[in-house]
Parts: C-alpha cells; sequence; structure tokens
C-alpha cells in the first residue's frame, strides 16, 4: 500500500533506536538486572565522571555470570541501559562503530571523559598542597581519589611522591622527613612508599 504524505511525517516503530543487535548470540537479560544498571544513569553532563561511572558498570556487570555468554557480550547489551539523555543519544548515533565492547568503552571516555578534566586532575596531583586543617593520612587520601579519577594520568609514580612531600606543610614534612631519617627525597622509590604507607596506617 502507497504511504501518503501524513505517514512520510509519521513516526514509525520501526525507526525508533533499540540496542545493538547481537546476531546469532542473542540471549535474555533479566528485568531486575536492568532496573539495576539503570539506577545508576549517565546522562553525558560535563560535571559527572564518565571514567567513575564505566568503574561502577564493569563492577555491577562483574557479578553476572550467563551460562555460555562472554563477559564482554553483556557488557555490550546492558551498556545503553546505563545511559539517559545526550549519553543515550551519542550511543545510538555511533551503535554501528561501537559494537566490540573495547571500541564502546574507550570511544565512550573519549566523548565523555573531557580533555579539561584530565588536565585540571593532572593540575591538582602537580600542585598538590595539603591544607592545614588535614592530617597526613587525609592529604595522602585526598591525592588517591585524584589518581583514581585520573588512570590514565600518565605520570611517573617518582614524581607524584615528589609532588606530595613538595606539598605537605612545613610541620608536616620535618615530620616526614624526621621518620625517613633526616630526608625523604634520599630515600629508594620502595623505600619512601613503604614509608608513607606506614606512617599513614599508623596514624589513620
Amino acid at each position: 500500500m502507497a504511504k501518503t504524505l501524513h505517514d512520510y511525517s509519521t513516526p514509525a516503530v520501526a525507526n525508533e533506536p533499540t540496542g545493538l543487535n547481537m546476531g546469532n548470540g542473542s540471549f535474555e537479560i533479566r528485568i531486575g538486572l536492568i532496573s539495576m544498571v539503570q539506577a545508576s544513569q549517565f546522562c553525558g553532563q560535563p560535571s559527572k565522571d564518565a571514567n567513575a561511572h564505566l568503574q561502577n558498570f564493569l563492577e555491577l556487570c562483574d557479578t553476572v555470570v550467563i551460562k555460555d555468554i562472554a563477559q564482554i557480550n553483556i557488557r555490550l547489551r546492558l551498556f545503553p541501559f546505563s545511559h539517559a539523555g545526550k549519553a543515550k543519544q551519542w550511543f545510538y548515533q555511533n551503535k554501528e562503530a561501537v559494537d566490540k565492547w573495547e571500541k564502546c568503552s574507550a570511544a565512550f571516555l573519549v566523548k565523555f571523559f573531557l580533555m579539561s578534566r584530565t588536565s585540571a586532575l593532572r593540575g591538582k596531583i602537580s600542585n598538590f598542597q595539603q591544607s592545614s586543617l588535614e592530617s597526613i593520612p587525609e592529604a595522602c587520601e585526598r591525592l588517591q581519589e585524584y589518581i583514581r579519577a585520573c588512570p590514565h594520568l600518565g605520570m611517573e609514580d617518582w614524581l607524584v611522591l615528589q609532588n606530595f612531600h613538595e606539598g605537605l606543610t612545613a610541620m608536616s614534612k620535618g615530620h616526614v622527613d624526621d621518620v625517613a631519617g633526616g630526608a625523604f627525597l634520599c630515600l629508594t622509590m620502595n623505600e619512601a612508599t613503604a614509608l608513607i604507607e606506614k606512617m599513614v596506617a599508623n596514624q589513620s
């Protein structure tokens, strides 16, 4: 039957975007699991942490086991349910190009973990300063939060440790140097790491 002009202006179910076509590897996802994923959706807002969203999503997926189904296929099937708003629009606009989990997760981070966010976190780590109200363990934990938020930091461990030491208050720096036997910066990388970890454990 030929279409009328009105038909061309009316949405059709066939035109509505849906998840990825898994071909012969189709499998059932329980509604309860979908609801769990949808409970923490990513909307694509610049203020939201795309890396943290991906980490939480992977933690949830790792609790799911479906017989004869690879984990990467479970992730790929569930991933669009973890999106809303701009992020979901992005997924459907690019779903042909993100038909494999590795490509999908990488493209997601490129799109939503902005370079400005990476630069800001690198700046916080490079210019780290302990506040006058922070203990050494609290300062160390704050630095670790920055590092966890930027797993692609690209900064050598020795430099992070050096920045941490230089960013301590004069009192804290003196305390660390005393525990180190005179000069923290004269320790090896392993010795310095072990010393900070021991101090954090003892003062926590």
